[in-house]
């Protein structure tokens, strides 16, 4: 397996390209027909609002679904048998699929269509095992962040021009539902035949006896899943994630009906934003994360989510408006511009959010379960997103308005902000630390390969200025625990970043004794526990920028572990 240098490498290679087109026509033949569908539901069939949104809802909800249904048996099929044939037997029954929404779009029978979208979901519950066991399999640890951010972009780009595509479509006067009915089964042949250059894959456990009981199965899936914290913490992250953005997704089409007085136009303008967002953060975690798993970005992500969708429902809140705007005219209304962007950025944070926990799903899980575990990961993810279709029917039938449901949405949010950054001070803080030292200062970093991935380690630094905790900190992929003097600990506003780091503060014997054995306590309880420990052993600055001599305190807390 070669190495790219950079996510756009990637593009260019057999392991990868093909597998990214399949993909992506996938999501982009599931959005024509989706979008299609519920712009008829909305403008031709819904006879109010409320209606409106609860079919729409209804209909996010029978897509998701089948993932209940089918994502424990899926898994096993991605582990036990090669991956590439699997690929292009789901894209053939795409293909089954495509021909049945074919005969729902040319009577323009609404229910059947809804039937047609279960089926949908039933291919996609299918393929997500393998799309997410594939990538470990063909990629590097190292490629893992571009591989996933090529995935995420790819996909909700393909979400884009699926919605434009199938928004322009069936407006087409008389013969719109033909023309979308056609094009969904070009699509999927197009898939079909991008499939066929997808590489061998090797099956991980071909051995596996599959079970075809899908409660036991998904029972032992989760257990997969709570062996590993991380595992745990980061599926429950995406699932949370697939409950927010599905929540406001569903609600677009009546938002931009109802409260924006636009026309389909609009509708697919907003969430041609959104998914530019999603692109455009995706692709700056790579750069962001500096190629590796970078956890800080996920609280960041999650801020983001909170703010722009709160800031959506004050940007325009009033329902009750007339369709009549298309996006030219929409576009020069007062706060609109605001709306779009609020949009995009939802978007661009949803990327900082979901490509990292994306990533360390599949770098941390075991080899031979991977396609199990990403498959309990999309039975949750089913599990939140058809709650997510649940709360907003209620919400609905009790009487908010759908701008109402976004802001709980983004207040309820921000309360899973507060608590990731409570899970995880110490990479948020990393991460911020970086962030504003890459602003003032330029950075080459050289021998983080000596830092290992994982385990105890000491480092010793020499101390050139007051800056340097800062600078390895936020340089070094691992959260580190400074071992630094006590004046400089309790500073001002420096107190908290220290604090919140799990920086170490440590005085002289002569000052206090007791603070100093404390220190020395607390290094060895980090080291026992897997942790980083950094210390300046010269006990002062450098006045000539050489290794002054070693104080004792590093050898104390090497004889210590």
């Amino acid at each position: 397996m070669g190495q790219s240098t950079n996510q756009f490498q990637l593009l260019k290679q057999r392991r990868f390209l093909p597998f990214f087109v399949t993909q992506a026509l996938g999501a982009f033949n599931d959005n024509v027909f989706k979008n299609a569908l519920f712009i008829l539901i909305t403008y031709q069939f819904a006879a109010s609002a409320t209606e409106s949104g609860i079919l729409t809802n209804f209909a996010a909800v029978i897509f998701i679904f089948p993932f209940f249904i089918f994502s424990a048996t899926a898994g096993q099929i991605a582990d036990k048998f090669e991956k590439s044939m699997i690929i292009r037997r789901v894209k053939m029954l795409e293909i089954v699929i495509m021909c049945l929404a074919m005969i729902g779009f040319y009577f323009q029978s609404i229910y059947f269509l809804i039937g047609v979208l279960f089926l949908m979901g039933t291919q996609s519950s299918l393929f997500g095992p393998v799309k997410y066991g594939y990538l470990p399999q063909q990629l590097s640890r190292d490629e893992l962040v571009g591989g996933n951010a090529w995935l995420q972009t790819g996909t909700f780009l393909a979400i884009l021009l699926g919605t434009l595509v199938g928004g322009l479509l069936i407006k087409i006067e008389n013969i719109g539902s033909y023309v979308v009915a056609g094009t969904v089964i070009v699509i999927a042949l197009f898939g079909y035949l991008a499939s066929r250059s997808v590489p061998f894959t090797q099956a991980v456990e071909p051995k596996l006896k599959i079970n075809w009981n899908i409660f036991t199965e998904t029972h032992k899936n989760f257990k997969f899943i709570k062996s590993n914290r991380a595992i745990l913490l980061s599926v429950v992250g995406i699932s949370w994630f697939w409950f927010f953005g599905a929540t406001i997704l569903a609600q677009i089409a009546s938002y931009t009906k109802y409260t924006l007085g636009g026309d389909e136009t609009v509708a697919t303008l907003l969430l041609t934003a959104f998914s530019l967002g999603i692109g455009i953060g995706s692709l700056l975690c790579e750069r962001l994360s500096g190629h590796k798993i970078e956890i800080g970005l996920v609280p960041l992500g999650a801020a983001g989510l909170s703010y722009f969708a709160i800031d959506m429902y004050f940007a325009q809140h009033q329902v009750g408006q007339t369709p009549s705007l298309d996006f030219q005219a929409f576009l020069q209304g007062g706060n609109n511009i605001r709306v779009v962007l609020d949009a995009m950025l939802l978007g661009m944070f949803g990327g900082f959010y979901i490509v990292p926990l994306n990533a360390l799903i599949q770098h941390r899980s075991e080899p031979h379960h991977v396609a199990r575990v990403v498959a309990g990961n999309n039975i949750l993810n089913a599990f939140f997103m058809v709650l997510s279709g649940a709360v907003a029917m209620a919400l609905l039938a009790f009487g908010f308005t759908v701008p109402e449901i976004i802001l709980t949405i983004g207040i309820l949010n921000g309360f899973v902000t507060l608590y990731i950054f409570k899970l995880m001070p110490e990479f948020v803080m990393r991460f911020l630390v970086w962030v504003l030292i890459s602003l003032f200062y330029r950075i080459r970093v050289s021998g983080l390969e000596n830092i290992p991935d994982k385990g105890p380690a000491v480092l010793a630094c020499n101390h050139v200025s007051f800056m340097d905790a800062m600078i390895i900190g936020g340089t070094c992929r691992r959260p580190v625990r400074f071992i630094m003097d006590h004046k400089i600990y309790n500073l001002p506003v420096l107190h908290f970043i220290f604090k919140t780091a799990g920086a170490i503060p440590i005085a002289p014997a002569h000052q206090d004794k007791a603070l100093m054995e404390k220190a020395f306590e607390q290094a060895a309880k980090y080291l026992e526990s897997g942790d980083i420990v950094a210390i300046f052993p010269e006990g002062k600055i450098t006045g000539d920028g050489n290794i002054n001599e070693f104080k004792a305190g590093i050898e104390q807390i090497i004889q210590r572990t």
